[in-house]
């Protein structure tokens, strides 16, 4: 079922619905998806984040073997998600009222709120940071004409989408290339320092970019015409962008690293660099704004007759706000965290959905609750937690205190440099494949 069993009314302006209860135009094809998410793909936030995945002492090439292994596995989860928006023509919350219930689809739909306006106040800082060291200015007043810019943006989603997909994507690849041409063009040292303690942590920070774009993918292939063309869109494309955006900031840390430099000054370093950062800046605008459109429309998913357009004026409005006071030390933890909610849920949901009856998925506003299905998610969250708790810093620290001493009294070892997205994955499938299994045997009776 869609949305309601009611009758859905179009969209006015053939743009994404304003209301819930308007159907999505079905707009965009394989070259459309895949061009959108190769852009979205395309962000300075993964150079930035490249110091997390650095294997410090190790070849260059066992560094990028594990952001090649976590790009595959959080692309093929991201596009299992795209496949099914496209297929049922709703938002990602909207698809989890099949999962959960229409009221118990709420709770991950706050938590998406929370780290939608989180990673809209990351972009803004990443975009307003890069272009005042480029132009060596103040921040501030880039984070001002930043908001501004994706909240405008936000106003006309499918507009911009087919933007980015056909023109925008080129001059990202442009500035990519030349980028990577001049840093492979000087000597590439192993790195000494880095953050990532085994091969498994390191690919659990790349899982964790893709999967963070699972809550909101349906937002965006409810437009496009195919599930298989979703699939391959989403999934090739934020993939192959992942792999080359991680690649670049680990290489050009080897190349100007010892001379103290972190991952944007490198590339601010390379002749022209700063013309090819710009550019990247400009590209960047496209992640905010997919964020706060992401946060309105999954805010309809608790009030369905909300305007988005009035959503998106205030989650831009609070995310430039909290961009001009925000703390980029937090990016770190932020991202295990984003991984430790949403890859068991992505576990959950891929199992429930995809050996569910085509036409059987009730995303209607009468969905029934399945409580069930809360704890294979719960259980793949704390099987996360307990391989890698999250670390927290100052305030949040007893977070990290409490799950280490968790670990002791099960005989965990702390630096056990397992996947915690890949134990917590496990944990939540083979719970969910338990729950599913009465109504599997039904279904192979009946048919019997």
């Amino acid at each position: 079922m869609s949305t309601s069993d009611a009758i859905r009314t179009s969209a006015p302006s053939g743009d994404a619905p304003l209301t819930l209860d308007q159907a999505p135009a079905t707009a965009l094809g394989l070259r459309d998806a895949f061009g959108l998410w190769a852009n979205l793909g395309v962000s300075l936030l993964l150079p930035v984040a490249a110091v997390f995945v650095v294997l410090p002492g190790r070849p260059l090439s066992t560094t990028i073997g594990a952001i090649v292994v976590g790009a595959v596995i959080g692309a093929v989860l991201l596009g299992l998600g795209a496949a099914a928006g496209a297929r049922e023509r709703v938002p990602t919350m909207v698809l989890l009222r099949g999962l959960l219930g229409r009221h118990a689809s709420a709770l991950p739909t706050v938590l998406n709120l929370v780290q939608c306006v989180g990673w809209a106040t990351f972009e803004i800082v990443i975009i307003a940071e890069a272009a005042s060291r480029v132009l060596d200015a103040p921040r501030w007043p880039f984070v001002l004409v930043a908001g501004v810019l994706v909240t405008a943006m936000a106003l006309r989603p499918l507009g911009v989408a087919r933007v980015l997909a056909r023109y925008a994507v080129w001059a990202a690849l442009a500035a990519v290339v030349y980028l990577f041409v001049e840093v492979l063009s000087e000597p590439l040292p192993p790195l000494t320092q880095g953050a990532a303690t085994s091969f498994w942590t390191a690919a659990d920070i790349v899982i964790a970019l893709p999967v963070s774009w699972f809550p909101l993918v349906a937002d965006y292939t409810r437009h496009v015409r195919s599930g298989r063309a979703a699939f391959t869109g989403a999934s090739l494309g934020y993939g192959l962008a992942t792999v080359a955006m991680f690649t670049l900031g680990v290489l050009a840390l080897a190349a100007y690293g010892s001379a103290g430099f972190d991952v944007i000054d490198a590339l601010l370093a390379v002749p022209l660099g700063a013309v090819a950062v710009l550019v990247l800046v400009a590209v960047e605008l496209d992640e905010a704004f997919a964020n706060v459109y992401s946060t309105a429309v999954s805010t309809q998913n608790l009030v369905a007759r909300a305007d988005r357009r009035l959503l998106a004026v205030g989650v831009g409005t609070v995310a430039t706000l909290l961009a001009l006071t925000f703390d980029i030390a937090a990016y770190e933890p932020f991202l295990f965290l984003i991984g430790a909610v949403f890859v068991p849920l992505v576990g959950v949901f891929a199992v429930a959905y995809f050996s569910t009856p085509r036409g059987a998925w009730d995303t209607s506003d009468t969905a029934p609750a399945r409580p069930l299905f809360l704890l294979p998610w719960l259980a793949g969250f704390l099987a996360y937690q307990l391989t890698l708790p999250t670390y927290f810093a100052g305030p949040g620290a007893g977070w990290t205190t409490w799950w280490s001493a968790r670990q002791a009294d099960l005989g965990i070892d702390p630096a056990n440099g397992w996947s915690a997205s890949l134990v917590g994955l496990g944990v939540a499938v083979l719970l969910t494949a338990l729950v599913c299994l009465p109504g599997w045997r039904r279904r192979r009776s009946v048919v019997a």
